[in-house]
């Protein structure tokens, strides 16, 4: 098949998809992107931190690499975080000529800093608006270049052919299914924060992905990894909008409801040191005091400051009536970013032939344990350029298993999808006992639980799941991933385990066990 004829179908419509649909168009190609629900409803939209490249006169890619990698714990594949640095203002360089409006000092990009990074690296767009501004561009870009768009349309099935081909069972919203022999398909259905009760992420955000992939019998890893951001806002009845850790990049402190300082001194860089470590000395604060949030205090940064570069935050502070220059915001952890996913290698090929996955959905080794900041929308464009290459001319590949890989049964359920209740029971269930602090005894009995709905919720052969049964594919797959790993390494705490060990120094794999033919199971139950 030559370069026009291909019609790749990309899933989601973040900035890996939007980035890989326009890329692989001015390659040539025709592809139709399929979103679950508006074109510009995405995690890309909510970005507010920015984009970290290497562009300033007192770094360099060899910079971000170290940094990258101290943050991933020990995990990081050195080639992928190699090439993500490295490339990474060549994207940037892309997203300029795309239209993307990056904040600018006489002429050249600003660069502003986040915690665990060594240098300002991390370019912005309106402020703390990044993500709005990046969607936007690219969706604008991909209406002008008349690329086709099925919105309010969900990938519900994988079924690979044996000639290596793959059948997409596409149903869109208010019925109707639709049938499409994919050549190829692009996941980035992005990560599943919002299978958690408390979550930065849009309500769309439930592993789909996730859940299409594993039953189709691609190699899932890492999934334990999910990375909670420690300052969403936290007040009874408003959404957990995210505080920026630009802001404590800034100069903004956590204190307590007195006032004080509570950060460990092991901490090290104080509010910029990463995420986890912020977000178990949070917890850990709201165990010890009872509270449901402690505070953020920007108070002692000028307010033309935080007027010029936080304008976003401070109008949604605003309807609340809080000021940022006069009021500490009350703030608590939240689910934010799946660093596992789909495994891929260098390319974004996928254990299944002709599946590629790029952004969040993807495990590319990149995050290692635990995310730097502002690298997530950096993946999406660095590896969506690679899977363009793939979409122009394929050749085979795929990731290697990783030392340790859980097979998992998923065999036919009773298929009552049930979607609001199993959503409400999984974000219960994955906040309570695969939060940020985790044990053997929680996990274990989460695990039980979701076999259990697993059993109730997984469809009968030959029905198509549903969000329900998905939501539960993918909450089986983090907790039986974090019962599995015996330590504490990066954005995963185990209390009964809270040290490192040199034995779980690798990658976990995720797939699901070959099914018995139906003959073997009348067999089983004679």
């Amino acid at each position: 098949m030559t370069a026009p004829d291909l019609r790749p179908l990309i899933v989601g419509s973040g900035i890996a998809g939007l980035y890989v649909a326009l890329r692989g168009r001015e390659a040539g190609l025709a592809p139709t992107i399929v979103t679950k629900s508006r074109l510009d409803e995405s995690n890309t939209r909510y970005a507010q931190g920015g984009i970290a490249a290497a562009l300033g006169p007192d770094d360099s890619p060899a910079r971000h690499l170290a940094d990258t990698t101290a943050a991933g714990d020990g995990l990081v594949d050195p080639a992928a975080a190699r090439i993500l640095t490295d490339e990474a203002p060549r994207r940037i360089a892309d997203l300029v000529r795309f239209g993307v409006p990056f904040d600018t000092a006489d002429g050249q990009i600003s660069l502003g800093r986040e915690a665990a990074h060594s240098r300002a690296r991390i370019v912005h767009a309106g402020g703390d608006a990044t993500g709005f501004h990046i969607e936007e561009t690219l969706r604008a870009r991909v209406l002008e270049a008349g690329i086709d768009i099925r919105e309010r349309t969900v990938l519900a099935r994988l079924t690979p052919l044996p000639d290596g081909a793959l059948v997409a069972t596409l149903a869109q919203d208010g019925g109707g299914t639709e049938e499409v022999r994919a050549a190829p398909v692009v996941l980035a259905t992005g990560g599943a924060g919002g299978l958690y009760r408390h979550s930065s992420n849009p309500a769309i955000a439930t592993g789909d992905g996730f859940a299409v992939a594993f039953r189709a019998g691609a190699l899932l890893a890492d999934m334990e990894f999910i990375q909670f951001h420690p300052t969403a806002f936290a007040r009874p009845g408003a959404p957990r909008y995210l505080i920026t850790e630009a802001l404590r990049g800034e100069g903004a402190k956590l204190v307590n409801a007195a006032g004080e300082r509570f950060l460990p001194s092991g901490a090290g860089r104080g509010e910029l040191a990463p995420r986890d470590v912020l977000c178990r000395a949070i917890r850990r604060e709201l165990d010890r005091s009872g509270a449901d949030h402690v505070y953020l205090d920007a108070t002692g940064i000028p307010r033309d400051r935080l007027d010029a570069r936080f304008p976003t935050i401070s109008r949604f502070l605003a309807t609340y009536g809080l000021d940022l220059s006069r009021d500490p915001v009350p703030v608590a952890p939240a689910a934010h970013y799946t660093i596992g996913g789909v495994a891929t290698d260098l390319e974004g090929r996928t254990s299944l032939p002709g599946l590629l996955a790029v952004g969040e959905v993807a495990s590319t080794g990149v995050h290692g344990a635990n995310r730097l900041a502002s690298n997530s929308l950096l993946e999406g464009l660095v590896f969506g350029e690679r899977a363009v290459r793939q979409l122009r001319r394929s050749s085979p590949g795929g990731p290697l298993p990783p030392p340790v890989v859980l097979d998992l049964p998923s065999p036919p359920g009773e298929g009552e999808d049930r979607r609001e209740a199993r959503l409400a029971e999984v974000q219960e269930l994955l906040w309570a006992d695969a939060g940020i602090l985790r044990s053997a005894g929680g996990l274990a009995a989460a695990d039980r639980r979701f076999a259990e709905l697993a059993r109730e919720a997984e469809p009968p052969e030959g029905t198509l799941p549903g969000p329900g049964a998905n939501a539960v594919v993918a909450g089986r797959l983090i907790v039986r991933a974090a019962l599995a790993r015996e330590e504490s390494r990066g954005a995963h705490y185990r209390v009964d385990f809270p040290r490192p060990r040199a034995t779980w120094r690798h990658a976990l794999g995720l797939r699901r066990s070959p099914m018995p033919s139906r003959g073997e199971r009348r067999a089983r139950r004679a």
